[in-house]
């Protein structure tokens, strides 16, 4: 391949939404980013009096009002399809008549909180009409197919469920089928919903804090879950008259050392990372930011920080969990979202709450800095090992 077809074939992103606690569209977010504002507050959506955990990062209810305005029908809808309907209008009003010719969705639990309703309905007695309709919103697919009704398309759908790697795994896979040729026009989008069954999962596990979450800070004692979503058109550079940031590479690793826990030296984290810069060609010094996978829990943030101060010493680092807690399969994409918004307006988001750190790495502690990163990598980690990283770099039209 020359080297001027290989340009032609860089996937760049010509449009993106993004719903999450930090705000139902891009502007709201970057408002947000930039103030360093705390988007965990106490849970509202179901009882939580039995756990240790009281938290996590919400959706802001103007989300309902938004979705139905867009499609009267999804008030019937699951709260991740009412997030990715958003997150996809929003994208889609950079390059109406975009059509995708196939859709990478990177979720954990798809729309749990209808198959929640569902098992305890049930239990209760529920009646067989009323069962199937909380049913059929239940798959991990469904809130993507709800939304491709809505718009008349029909592109396959494509599910990637790798734990909280999932959301940046999806915009990986889909920028490889625009890079190879596979794809000309493909649409990723990564969502998770706050749900009790998962809420209570990590609380037995006793990852989520009672107090703030502290990434990277010496007292840190746990995640808080979040929720949201972001959609990417991504296309390739030869068919873009404008875009909003390139895919430069990505990179993936699984260590295979616990189901719930990472490896203590970071071997996975650092592989991932070591495989995106090749695969993008930078050599390390080249990275401008890192948005970590900073969960605040202390064996993730020790095993990242090792792999971080083994692959780009020097890079400012924070993670924005702090901000909107743990998104699960979403928080790749949503993170990819605040990273194109560090791109394109020359600042570095804060890693809220931190007072003090041991981690060695130059952590863009508690307000944003401003700086013009270039080239950026974000980095997401999930259970079983699973890590993936992504380049994301400013694109300038040849």
């Amino acid at each position: 391949m020359s080297r001027e077809t290989t340009v032609q074939r860089v996937p760049v992103i010509t449009g993106m939404g993004c719903v999450s606690p930090l705000g139902c569209d891009t502007a709201a977010t970057l408002q947000a980013l930039r103030n360093g504002t705390d988007g965990v507050s106490g849970v509202r959506l179901f009882p939580v009096d039995a756990f240790q955990a009281r938290t996590a990062g919400q959706v802001p209810d103007a989300i309902h009002g938004l979705a139905a305005a867009i499609c009267p029908e999804a008030v019937a809808w699951s709260r991740a399809a009412k997030f990715v309907l958003v997150a996809v209008t929003e994208a889609l009003a950079a390059r109406p008549g975009f059509c995708p010719d196939v859709i990478i969705a990177g979720t954990t639990s798809g729309g749990m909180d209808f198959g929640e309703r569902f098992f305890r309905g049930i239990r209760d007695g529920m009646a067989g009409g009323e069962a199937r309709r909380w049913v059929l919103g239940y798959p991990p697919q469904q809130p993507v197919l709800d939304v491709i009704g809505h718009l008349g398309w029909h592109a396959p759908v494509r599910v990637i469920s790798n734990a909280c790697a999932s959301g940046t795994n999806a915009l990986a896979w889909a920028s490889g089928l625009v890079r190879s040729g596979s794809a000309e026009r493909v649409l990723a989008v990564g969502f998770d919903a706050l749900c009790e069954l998962v809420f209570a999962g990590f609380d037995s596990l006793r990852a989520s804090t009672p107090e703030l979450c502290r990434p990277f800070d010496t007292g840190r004692s746990g995640l808080s879950l979040g929720e949201g979503a972001a959609a990417f058109l991504i296309e390739s550079a030869g068919s873009a008259s404008a875009a909003l940031a390139a895919v430069a590479g990505s990179g993936f690793a699984n260590d295979n050392h616990h189901l719930t826990q990472p490896e203590p030296g970071g071997t996975g984290p650092r592989l991932s990372m070591q495989r995106a810069l090749a695969d993008a060609g930078w050599a390390a010094e080249e990275v401008g930011y890192i948005n970590a996978h900073g969960t605040g829990t202390p064996f993730n943030d020790a095993s990242e920080a090792a792999a971080i101060r083994a692959v780009c010493p020097s890079a400012p680092v924070s993670s924005t969990k702090g901000m909107t807690g743990h998104a699960l399969g979403a928080a790749g994409a949503i993170e990819a979202a605040y990273c194109i918004h560090a791109i394109r307006e020359g600042f570095l988001p804060p890693n809220i709450h931190l007072r003090t750190s041991d981690s060695g790495l130059d952590i863009v502690a508690n307000s944003p800095r401003p700086a013009p990163p270039r080239r950026v990598l974000s980095n997401s980690f999930g259970f079983g090992g699973a890590n993936a990283t992504i380049a994301l770099e400013a694109w300038e039209p040849s």
